[in-house]
């Protein structure tokens, strides 16, 4: 499969693609970890880390052309400020797994109302260099929702387009220099969002899982 069949994708298209292509539960977090910040930087990993298990919802917006809803992190949060995510956050005790936390988060944040959310399936767990692992629910979005961000964690709420973030063309390696060492990892430019890190990192796994052959 490749690009060129993304743009013509629809709603119901992706969700079956979706389900027959990702996994049906959510991932295994005390098994070997195959996606995260050291794929393009190999041996980062911090040995005996004690990982906090997070969780994200990447919703996929039933329009047309699918499009693919973002946030921007306000500048004052202790981590990742400013920067560009998936609505979500650390999966708590009292939530029933890592989707009912995603979908939990996505409310919390932009008052994303569940009953548009119809969940297609979960990528494998995604290891940050900050010392999370991410537990990615991807959901096809019903069109309609009203979105009211919450202005102590969300500065923007954004969409872009699907076909855009699953051409591998637009999927840039850049690098900068953190604790003296120079750490690689994707980057999808998009006008003036600048998406990278684990954001990208996510998307990339989604592009894998969905399209590679």
């Amino acid at each position: 499969m490749t690009n060129m069949n993304i743009p013509e994708f629809d709603a119901r298209t992706f969700e079956k693609l979706a389900r027959s292509r990702l996994l049906a539960t959510p991932p295994l977090l005390d098994g070997p970890i195959t996606s995260g910040d050291h794929d393009l930087n190999p041996g980062s990993e911090p040995a005996n880390a004690v990982l906090r298990h997070a969780a994200v919802l990447v919703p996929v917006v039933a329009n047309t052309p699918l499009t693919v809803l973002l946030t921007t992190r306000t500048d004052h949060l202790p981590s990742h400020a400013g920067q560009i995510a998936f609505p979500g956050g650390k999966v708590e005790a009292h939530d029933s797994g890592p989707l009912a936390a995603a979908m939990r988060e996505a409310h919390e944040e932009i008052a994303l109302d569940k009953s548009f959310i119809e969940p297609v399936g979960f990528l494998p767990a995604y290891r940050t260099g900050t010392g999370y692992i991410i537990s990615p629910c991807v959901a096809l979005v019903r069109p309609g929702f009203t979105l009211k961000p919450d202005p102590s964690e969300v500065a923007a709420v954004f969409e872009v387009p699907f076909a855009f973030l699953m051409n591998e063309a637009n999927h840039q390696i850049h690098s900068r220099t953190f604790a003296g060492a120079e750490r690689h990892f994707y980057a999808m430019p998009y006008g003036e969002r600048y998406i990278w890190g684990a954001t990208a990192g996510i998307i990339r796994a989604l592009y894998r899982r969905l399209f590679s052959t």
